[in-house]
């Protein structure tokens, strides 16, 4: 008898553990795979991408949508910005294929939003705060309409992205750390919501913010969601080590949030570290060295401590490497390099952070 109740508790304690999604956002893998870019594995022989992830353990891909890329900045459309709906279903159907889940990051607008920037979309200019409501609703069950049809519905999805200072600007813009406007935001976050709830009633919702290295902001932002009634399912946040201070301080953060909200599981959307700075149009030759060495060498410990630190948080549900697939060896995918991928934009050789991931699941 005794041993019957040592094995049950076991078996309780295994199924009560989330399962841990592993995997990257690979929005601009079509546009390499359309110039012939070639892949290669950890000993230079060429690969398929998709496969050859979930050889390392990835179960999870991650996709970011624009409402209209075509009215993106000429310079934004040089760093990536292209994924349209048509774009992002016919990439989903590559991940579906490939067996793994899906997320889709809804950037409810044009270009890029993040921190600095959270572009209203050209078409909602001029709409006032309960038509951009309307919009977001609309716009968000339309989207996902029509994956479900074309049989890529998410798994998880994202309502806004780094969304820490609002979105939809100006309407949605607000300091986190103030009272103001919160029934303006979280109105726009209801209403994609809702939408996710009629049409993916099983997906997972997530509300993304950036501040992982600042407690006072990201309690302050999740706090002031729970007060508004947010329906959403897990925290996530992106952890870059050049802004977002040293992993020790990512753990603590990661500790008081399954103290504060422990109904909330916790991903970490977006995270990388550079290589390189060759050619590279944004970074200087030491810039970012504050924590890690700005070499294979400092991304893979960089890799190996991340992991080690987030294997610790049993709250910690999810990991993925923005931006992975970038590869600049022999095509002109993007006007520049950014450094921070997993395979070498100089030969196309898998990197050794890729192998240091998988020690997440």
């Amino acid at each position: 008898l005794l041993l019957i109740g040592v094995m049950m508790a076991l078996y309780t304690n295994v199924i009560a553990q989330p399962k841990k999604l592993l995997g990257g956002d690979v929005s601009l893998l079509p546009s390499y795979e359309a110039q012939n870019t070639v892949y290669k594995d950890f000993n230079g022989r060429k690969v398929s991408f998709l496969p050859f992830v979930k050889q390392q353990g990835w179960n999870a891909i991650r996709v970011r949508l624009f409402v209209d890329p075509n009215n993106a900045p000429g310079d934004h459309k040089d760093e990536g910005v292209c994924q349209d709906l048509a774009y992002v279903i016919k990439l989903s159907r590559q991940v579906k294929k490939a067996g793994m889940q899906l997320m889709l990051d809804f950037h409810y607008s044009d270009t890029w939003a993040d921190p600095g920037k959270q572009f209203t979309p050209k078409t909602w200019e001029q709409a006032d705060k309960q038509a951009l409501i309307d919009s977001v609703y609309a716009y968000t069950r339309r989207t996902l309409q029509a994956m479900k049809k074309a049989g890529v519905a998410p798994e998880l999805i994202q309502v806004g992205n780094e969304i820490t200072n609002g979105l939809l600007w100006p309407t949605g813009k607000l300091d986190p750390t103030s009272d103001e406007n919160w029934d303006t935001v979280t109105d726009f976050l209801k209403a994609g919501c809702r939408a996710c709830r009629e049409i993916c009633p099983k997906a997972q919702i997530i509300i993304h913010t950036e501040k992982a290295g600042d407690w006072d902001i990201t309690k302050s932002y999740y706090q002031h969601l729970r007060r508004y009634g947010v329906d959403y399912d897990i925290i996530g946040l992106s952890y870059y080590p050049m802004w977002h201070k040293s992993i020790p301080n990512l753990g603590k953060t990661l500790d008081k949030l399954a103290w504060l909200f422990p109904d909330k599981p916790v991903m970490i959307v977006e995270t990388a570290a550079y290589y390189s700075h060759e050619n590279d149009y944004w970074a200087k030759p030491d810039q970012y060295a504050e924590f890690y060495p700005i070499s294979v060498e400092g991304q893979t410990q960089y890799t190996q401590e991340l992991v080690e630190e987030l294997n610790k948080h049993h709250n910690v549900t999810g990991l993925f490497w923005w931006f992975p697939e970038e590869n600049g060896f022999g095509n002109t995918v993007t006007k520049g390099w950014l450094n921070r991928g997993l395979f070498n934009n100089k030969t196309g050789q898998a990197l050794p952070a890729l192998k240091e991931l998988s020690r997440f699941r």
